[in-house]
């Protein structure tokens, strides 16, 4: 259930859209079933129901539209108008639970099943319960659930609480959904009240625990900020497990979908979003990002690197301070020095360009070298163009290629040279630029200076603008000086 726009989180965004460790949040119950192998999935929507289709992405849903928001009962009816024709066990879950795991909920169909029930839930007992609906048993059996703004002081006392997920046959769901009122606190149809319907029924209700760790929803920016950082020791507890060191796990941004090899090392303050595919023996110093990028063995990412949807290759060294934009393909063992920036570019094994580079719509052949200053002018101010550069060529220092333009293997650019044709291999490309001396100049130029003596300050300009007469200001500051002066 995925309709509300979650009024708490004071946002003109809808709750579920909010990102969490780089995932819209819908993302999260969406995948703890999509382990389950549940088909259909339906996902109710309501508020920017556009967008809610798009954030939940790759997953195979179907979509029950929920217009006017009328409960979690309401909820369940809009999405029972999908399932007309469906038979079987209906697993229900709220949208904002992203800690629940898929464990939790093969424990609940599990139960479910095994104890021959019409219907199951999740409970978790807790601590501070404030806002969970409360747990009703009789002589153990759970026989309803009590939301906090219609319980008496004796039920809010309860710690057993409902988490929001339920497994229900889709024989008794269906017909008790349509039996739900709205005579409660709210004036809204309550979900929990087939939880009612089934115990006056005396029909088999089933319950599983889960970890209160699970249980915690996001209604509130301060709740998505607890949660994200209980997600991310999660994430970061299991890299570790499996033979990942993190020097500061606690200012490490790990997102859910990045794979890291054994024996890889990553600094103080290093985000890796999006898909990031981390090789083995690798390592990432710290301030560093990397978003969708695959990062092959032994690569060494310096300080303040960063990466974005490019592929590196092994035994590279990147930084520190570089930016390798969309489009960067480095073969094995190139380096990528400071300050250099690298955008839809292929560069071959054993290149480096080491300082304060521009690479860009470029390809460059193996064991080149780029000195420093050099850049690869690929914008006429319409349209880009490609620069393509050969095998163990060597651009010296303050070079600009004016694309397009190719340079052949073997070539030497010397320093300063605007290349604005093709190079053929092997050949030496220069600007010619005469060096002119002039003796004497220095000398010249003082004695000029002390016969003009010091420079003529400029003269004030009167200003135009009338001033306006401040006596009182004028008389107080005045008498705070003469009072210092004592």
């Amino acid at each position: 259930m995925a309709a509300g726009l979650g009024t708490r989180m004071r946002s003109r965004q809808a709750k579920l859209l909010h990102p969490l460790t780089g995932l819209p949040l819908i993302r999260y119950p969406l995948r703890a079933v999509s382990a389950l192998d549940a088909d259909p999935v339906v996902v109710v929507i309501g508020h920017q129901a556009d967008e809610m289709m798009a954030a939940c992405g790759e997953h195979s849903v179907r979509f029950a539209h929920q217009s006017q928001q009328h409960g979690t009962g309401h909820a369940a009816q809009c999405a029972a108008e999908v399932l007309t024709d469906f038979t079987g066990d209906v697993l229900i879950l709220y949208g904002d639970l992203p800690l629940l795991t898929s464990e939790a909920l093969a424990s609940l169909v599990a139960a479910h099943r095994g104890a021959g029930a019409v219907l199951s839930l999740l409970t978790a007992t807790i601590d501070d319960a404030h806002g969970f609906g409360r747990i009703i048993r009789e002589h153990g059996r759970v026989v309803g659930i009590v939301e906090e703004r219609d319980a008496n002081a004796a039920q809010r006392a309860i710690r057993e609480v409902n988490v929001g997920v339920y497994c229900v046959a889709s024989s008794f769901l269906f017909p008790a959904l349509k039996r739900l009122r709205s005579n409660n606190a709210q004036g809204e149809l309550y979900l929990t009240d087939i939880v009612g319907q089934a115990a006056a029924q005396g029909s088999v209700i089933a319950d599983a625990p889960v970890a209160e760790a699970e249980v915690a929803q996001v209604n509130s920016r301060v709740e998505l900020a607890n949660v994200e950082r209980a997600l991310r020791q999660r994430i970061t507890h299991r890299w570790m497990t499996d033979g990942v060191t993190l020097d500061d796990p606690d200012t490490t941004y790990i997102g859910p979908d990045v794979m890291i090899g054994h024996d890889t090392v990553i600094g103080p303050n290093v985000i890796l979003r999006g898909s990031t595919q981390i090789g083995d023996a690798c390592r990432i110093d710290g301030s560093d990002l990397i978003v969708d990028s695959v990062i092959d063995n032994a690569v060494h990412v310096k300080f303040g690197v960063v990466i974005t949807e490019s592929h590196i290759g092994a035994g590279c060294q990147i930084g520190p301070f570089a930016q390798l934009r969309p489009g960067t393909h480095l073969a094995a063992n190139v380096h990528i020095g400071d300050f250099v920036e690298t955008k839809n570019a292929v560069i071959g094994s054993g290149t480096k360009a080491n300082h304060l580079a521009y690479i860009g719509d470029a390809e460059i052949g193996r064991d080149s070298n780029v000195g420093a200053g050099a850049i690869t002018c690929n914008y006429d101010g319409v349209r880009k163009h490609r620069t393509v550069i050969g095998a163990r060529v060597q651009i010296g220092s303050d070079s600009q290629l004016i694309a397009p333009v190719t340079i052949g293997d073997d070539a030497y650019i010397a320093t300063g040279t605007t290349v604005m044709q093709d190079v053929p291999a092997g050949a030496l490309a220069f600007t010619v630029k005469r060096q002119e001396h002039r003796p004497g100049w220095v000398a010249t130029r003082h004695a000029r200076e002390t016969k003009a003596g010091p420079a003529t300050p400029a003269k004030k300009t009167k200003s135009t603008t009338k001033r306006r007469a401040v006596p009182k200001l004028r008389a107080r500051t005045a008498a705070a000086k003469k009072r210092r002066s004592r």
